[in-house]
């Protein structure tokens, strides 16, 4: 733990206990109740991420910035801010320090929610898909801040592999080449956030089945002193999962209109990711919420397999 974070860093009472107590926490980021989710779909679904991390026996941390302060866990009421407060900036590792020193206010990402999470002692991040290497990057040269984290931060991060709208390949060539495991939870291939695989099928570095399975390989990188987390990757339910042909149009029209609308940078995932949500009249949310409860609950059984006390 970094205790030189410790003045600026508040922890909800029963983090704090856990923490203390060597029982098995999740970190779960805020920028998707404060920017990822419609209202109320995102405190709704908010909720239930901790109450399912609970119910697997760990305790929920979401993580965000408020009033120039570091919050590991948040109350009801804090949530509520978080979800529905106009001030609330979308808060990357290099906004932490400009929103901290300010007083201002954020949602953590993956990359700031990992840090965080990391400094205070926190193993397992669960989130929703990764950010990666953004389309046309030849170009742009236009990638997420999560993968650098990712590469440098020893954190166990589950999610549902990168959103399709990014460059894929090239985000599992990214992280191959800094060192990043990326493993298939319960799966050969790389899920895509929406779907189960990308057509045609890219594979993950390795298959596992157990919990237990994660915590050892977590383990055996830490005593080779190797820098940097180990990326889960399980595919969204099937029962709610989109065709690929049909994220594949709609991204590539959405792609079309934020190039004539001048939409660049940060701004372009979530402007597909809100195109997407018209174009399948909503069933791209109700795949989003269910990847998320899922991801929650996966990570809290990896949590109480790394945690030296397993049960809250």
């Amino acid at each position: 733990m970094n205790q030189q974070i410790m003045d600026i860093t508040e922890f909800a009472p029963e983090v704090g206990w856990a923490l203390r107590e060597g029982r098995p926490v999740v970190a779960l980021e805020s920028t998707v109740i404060a920017h990822g989710l419609p209202h109320p779909i995102n405190l709704e679904t908010a909720a239930r991420m901790e109450a399912i991390v609970r119910e697997k026996g760990a305790t929920p941390a979401t993580i965000a910035i408020l009033d120039g302060k570091i919050r590991i866990g948040l109350s009801e009421a804090e949530r509520e801010r978080v979800g529905t407060a106009q001030d609330i900036k979308k808060a990357s590792l290099r906004d932490l320090p400009l929103l901290l020193s300010g007083g201002g206010s954020g949602g953590t990402t993956v990359s700031a929610t990992a840090h965080l999470a990391s400094q205070v002692g926190i193993k397992v991040f669960a989130t929703g898909g990764i950010g990666g290497v953004h389309r046309g990057w030849e170009a742009t040269m236009d990638m997420s801040a999560d993968l650098p984290a990712l590469a440098s931060t020893p954190i166990v991060t589950v999610c549902a592999g990168a959103k399709s709208v990014l460059d894929l390949p090239a985000t599992l060539e990214w992280l191959e080449t800094h060192g990043v495991p990326v493993l298939g939870y319960r799966t050969d291939y790389f899920p895509t956030f929406y779907t189960p695989m990308t057509d045609p099928p890219l594979r993950v570095d390795a298959r596992i089945e157990t919990a237990d399975e994660v915590a050892g390989i977590f383990a055996m990188r830490l005593k080779l002193g190797l820098e940097g987390g180990v990326l889960v990757c399980a595919p969204l339910p099937a029962d709610v999962a989109l065709r690929n042909e049909e994220v594949e149009e709609a991204i590539n029209l959405a792609l079309t209109d934020a190039s004539e609308q001048g939409v660049k940078g940060r701004d372009v995932t979530p402007f597909l990711l809100s195109a997407l949500a018209r174009t399948t009249q909503g069933r791209s949310l109700a795949a989003n919420r269910a990847l998320l409860e899922n991801n929650a609950a996966i990570a809290a059984e990896i949590s109480r397999a790394i945690s030296p006390r397993r049960y809250v």
